[in-house]
């Protein structure tokens, strides 16, 4: 893996990148879509290549559960089962297990779980989830990490992170005596913890960086906290991070939540957002979001984007679409799935191009001034 800062911003911490895994680069800041279980819900994988995406991210936890990893080993990993040759990265199904607080039990060892699916038992180790992403064959890997609930004590949260980083560097030792399978390189990104602490948050990152990791994430937000807060520890943590190593924020966001960690430094993101809210109705544009099932749009012969060149924005109308989600017709969440994919890729990437022309935060402001007064 090689990452390089090709543009920095004079008048914040916004870059522009490039990262290169297995030959393939990777235009930063980046969009990842959530393939949760081996699929980008509502999309198929060569309209995603056609949309110029460059790396996915699916799950550990759900694809461990089903179909399971010795499905995907004797399919010779997930990128020939799913017919993607481009990079995947599996998150390690730390904050799956999170939010199956009332189905599993934290020990020193791993994490005792009960399946969401069935019931049955299971058991995550640090050194268990690099095995499985080994047969996965990801390109990057994530360490097992416990994800800090919001609210939580200064006490709660130091506990929490001491567990981390105590999986963290099993992880790393895991990874360090384990090889690829199938001729793919793999690498491993670290997640930072410590809540909403400035002081825990510092601290972990140190311990990260002396460990040493191919990149390096920033967990435990988006979990209930104030954006403001958020972006404060975005903030505290890029201060910190190695300048020559990606960056990636978890689950977030927004489109209003990317381009200010943009702002703040960092280079790669995921959400469920652009797939989740098409398939509820609402498209995020150029112009700002719409509410497909709006009765304003039911003689609305505008197409659904003008400024995205997509065959999908140009070729149906908003009224055609407002007819589809009415009538319940799967077309009309590929659409809208279609869109809201190709508006968070067009978003990064039209911020790359405004770090590299030095004009991100005038642009920043006019186009948030404009999209937070849409729908």
């Amino acid at each position: 893996m090689f990452f390089k800062v090709e543009k920095k911003s004079k008048d914040c911490k916004a870059r522009a990148g490039l990262l290169t895994i297995n030959n393939i680069e990777i235009p930063t800041p980046v969009f990842m879509p959530v393939g949760t279980q081996g699929t980008v819900k509502a999309i198929d994988q060569q309209k995603l290549k056609d949309f110029d995406t460059r790396i996915i991210l699916s799950n550990t936890y759900h694809i461990y559960l089903r179909p399971g990893a010795e499905v995907i080993e004797h399919f010779g990993g997930l990128h020939k089962f799913i017919n993607w040759d481009m990079p995947i990265l599996t998150d390690s199904g730390g904050y799956q297990i999170f939010s199956l607080k009332d189905l599993r039990k934290l020990t020193e060892e791993g994490v005792h779980f009960s399946s969401h699916i069935d019931g049955s038992k299971h058991f995550f180790s640090p050194e268990s989830v690099i095995d499985i992403q080994r047969k996965l064959g990801s390109d990057i890997m994530m360490v097992l990490d416990e994800c800090t609930p919001y609210p939580a004590t200064i006490e709660e949260a130091a506990k929490s992170a001491d567990l981390s980083s105590r999986w963290a560097i099993r992880s790393k030792q895991q990874f360090s005596i384990s090889n690829s399978l199938y001729g793919r390189e793999q690498y491993l990104f670290s997640i930072g913890q410590g809540s909403i602490y400035h002081d825990l948050r510092k601290d972990y990152i140190k311990k990260m960086i002396d460990i040493g990791f191919d990149g390096y994430a920033i967990g435990g937000l988006s979990v209930g906290e104030p954006s403001e807060i958020m972006y404060e520890i975005v903030d505290v943590s890029t201060d910190i991070l190695p300048v020559d190593k990606p960056r990636y924020l978890m689950g977030v966001g927004t489109p209003e939540n990317i381009l200010e960690a943009i702002d703040r430094g960092i280079d790669m993101f995921d959400c469920v957002l652009p797939t989740r809210n098409a398939r509820n109705g609402q498209l995020f544009t150029s112009k700002g979001k719409i509410n497909i099932r709006n009765a304003r749009y039911k003689l609305s012969g505008k197409p659904i984007d003008e400024e995205i060149d997509l065959l999908s924005s140009q070729s149906y109308s908003l009224g055609y679409l407002r007819h589809l989600f009415i009538a319940g017709e799967i077309l009309g969440l590929q659409l809208a799935t279609q869109q809201n994919i190709a508006f968070y890729l067009w978003l990064v990437k039209t911020a790359r191009e405004k770090i590299r022309a030095g004009e991100y935060i005038q642009w920043k402001k006019l186009f948030l001034e404009h999209y937070q007064n849409s729908d």
